[in-house]
């Protein structure tokens, strides 16, 4: 008994160290991402799985460097470049940041409206988008976003589904560690999209911002007010490192999933959300349509807060404006503006003809392409000591950053060779 009351004890202390590096990696395996994944393993069966493994350690290495430097400086990645670096590289980042964003809201919104169509037929897809937008300003403006994130991201277990499905096929265990453990690469447009896509919406710019900037407002929560040192810095990497492994354990799984489902099945193609959610129908027969929606509509409620939060802080942090999403409406109007005209221009996308699956993908690939630059950013400003003072990266952090970047641009740089010249 007192063994189980320890191991309890254990748990409940876990739990509640977890913070900001959960919500981001929960919401990186957004609706976005799903599609992503999902088309992974249906066009190429296992052979992406080895990006799981690899994009883990990348993604969790340039999550510690943002919210280090969210935690030392007491200021989001925007309001860290304009106090110490050139107006242009501000102006850069703000680029390569808003459109893709912008894009990625768009997207999830458009991917949970085709959900509640495939739940509801005699319904439009629109009208969907429509309401999921109202209702998500309505929230983001009135709660607090850790009442939101603390709701919500329950409802993102049902993604463990994923983890049960490959286990009902009778699978080719050495086919998986050989498709984990050793590289496969495909020199065509195809393959290279996707994979551009995969790093994209793993190694994800608006987390950059995001994670940094709740890092400052957790501080701010704190009773005392804190000095940095390194037992914060190592509880932030624990909960960075958790909340980074749970989003590389899904995509791990989902490829997998669709790999063994839909690619077997001769699904190479997926075009509709009632495609993406067959893969799940092994296990839930006709209630996978149900499953794959909650999964969708979960991962969508908390990951476009994210992202229209992500963009208000960059925005406003230029600006100098009040900011937070804990704040109420009168005491950071800007702030909140700035949320509902990204929500607004990103349900505007939904009328410009783009499937939402494509789009979905399509934000992938734009992540994928203008992430490099921002992690050389992140780099140099994680290595700045008139910035970070003693915590600078160490030499693993730096190994792991400067390979994120260079595999990325890479990446991003064979994309765009296959697009022009075939």
């Amino acid at each position: 008994m007192n063994a189980r009351k320890k191991l309890s004890t254990k748990f409940v202390r876990f739990w509640k160290l977890l913070g900001p590096g959960l919500i981001t990696g929960a919401s990186d395996d957004d609706p976005s991402g799903i599609a992503t994944y999902s088309q992974a393993g249906a066009a190429f069966g296992l052979s992406t799985l080895w990006t799981a493994l690899i994009a883990f350690p990348l993604m969790a290495s340039i999550q510690q460097m943002c919210a280090r430097i969210g935690l030392v400086t007491s200021q989001g990645l925007t309001g860290t470049l304009k106090k110490n670096y050139p107006r242009p590289v501000l102006y850069l980042m703000l680029l390569f940041s808003f459109p893709a964003i912008v894009m990625n809201i768009g997207a999830d919104i458009a991917g949970m409206g085709a959900v509640g169509n495939l739940l509801f037929p005699t319904i439009d897809a629109t009208f969907f988008s429509v309401v999921f937008t109202i209702i998500l300003l309505i929230l983001i403006v009135y709660l607090p976003y850790q009442k939101i994130a603390a709701t919500l991201k329950y409802l993102c277990i049902v993604l463990l589904v994923y983890l049960i499905v490959p286990f009902l096929y009778k699978q080719d265990v050495t086919e998986i560690l050989k498709a984990t453990f050793i590289p496969t690469i495909q020199f065509n447009k195809e393959y290279i999209g996707i994979l551009v896509g995969i790093l994209g919406t793993t190694i994800s710019p608006y987390l950059f911002f995001w994670q940094a900037s709740m890092e400052v407002e957790e501080m701010k929560h704190k009773k005392n007010h804190l000095i940095v040192n390194k037992k914060i810095i190592n509880d932030m990497k624990e909960d960075v490192d958790f909340g980074m492994s749970f989003s590389g354990l899904v995509m791990f799984f989902i490829i997998l999933t669709t790999g063994t489902v839909l690619f077997k099945s001769g699904i190479h193609q997926i075009d509709t959300v009632e495609q993406a959610a067959l893969a799940l129908k092994p296990l839930a027969g006709n209630s996978a349509y149900l499953l794959f929606a909650i999964g969708v509509i979960g991962t969508g409620l908390l990951a476009i807060p994210v992202l229209s939060g992500s963009l208000s802080y960059i925005i406003t942090e230029t600006f100098g404006w009040e900011q937070g999403l804990d704040k109420k409406f009168h005491e950071a109007k800007a702030f909140y503006i700035v949320i509902a005209i990204s929500l607004i221009l990103g349900l505007s996308l939904n009328y410009i003809g783009i499937s939402p699956i494509k789009a979905l993908i399509y934000t992938a690939i734009l992540y994928g392409l203008t992430a490099p630059v921002l992690i050389a950013i992140i780099l140099h400003i994680s290595n700045n000591k008139k910035v970070m003072g003693e915590f600078t990266n160490g030499k693993t952090a730096n190994i792991l950053g400067v390979s994120a970047f260079v595999i990325m641009t890479i990446a991003a740089v064979a994309l765009i060779y296959l697009q022009v010249f075939g």
